[in-house]
């Protein structure tokens, strides 16, 4: 599946928040530059007229995909079997993008960034139940037990990723265990358990019509 390989920050800039530095120290070079420039990227930026209430719809769903890295195709699959399941369609959006094996990774503590817990997965550095998987966008379901591989130079990675995380918050619904290097999934993700102020239901109008 296609990714994006551009500048993480100007997509943080884009949309005024930060997408993927949660955590790291603010004198890091890329947190203080999101502080330095808090406004959108590009030339004009500081002088564009007021967004439409199109472009308010847009942006939500802008920033769901590039907090979970998927591009608009798989995006709007995840739509779909979000629609098709029982329930609040926003709120099965983001429980299906949360039970990703990538996210469940960084979730976790055992990588750093989503690019990282992305690489490591492709790469065959996890397993899930004792088995290899190498699809990021694996779907985790309760009872699964996400763990490095036996590698030594897999388990040196996970348990320097664990010494920078350590103290930092894991969703209700993972049990991680960094003894072990383990992530237990011990239920599914609920709407409290996102982190990012994301209006889901803005989504569910723009991508409904």
């Amino acid at each position: 599946m296609a990714r994006y390989t551009g500048p993480k920050v100007k997509q943080c800039r884009r949309e005024g928040m930060n997408l993927f530095f949660l955590g790291q120290n603010t004198s890091s070079g890329k947190v203080a530059a999101l502080q330095k420039r808090d406004y959108p990227p590009g030339v004009h930026a500081q002088s564009r007229r007021k967004i439409t209430e199109y472009g308010v719809r847009l942006r939500e769903k802008q920033k769901l995909k590039r907090v979970f890295g998927v591009l608009e195709k798989q995006f709007m699959l995840y739509f779909k079997e979000a629609e098709r399941i029982k329930g609040n369609t926003g709120e099965n959006l983001l429980a299906l993008l949360s039970r990703r094996l990538d996210n469940v990774v960084l979730s976790g503590g055992m990588s750093t960034t989503l690019a990282q817990a992305r690489q490591l997965v492709n790469h065959g550095h996890f397993l899930v139940n004792g088995k290899r998987c190498t699809i990021p966008s694996y779907q985790v379901r309760p009872g699964d037990v996400v763990s490095p591989r036996g590698k030594e130079n897999t388990k040196k990675m996970v348990s320097d990723a664990l010494e920078l995380n350590k103290g930092g918050a894991v969703p209700s619904w993972l049990d991680a265990n960094s003894d072990s290097m383990t992530v237990t999934v011990s239920g599914l993700p609920k709407r409290e358990d996102f982190q990012f102020p994301i209006q889901e239901q803005l989504i569910v109008e723009l991508c409904s019509k």
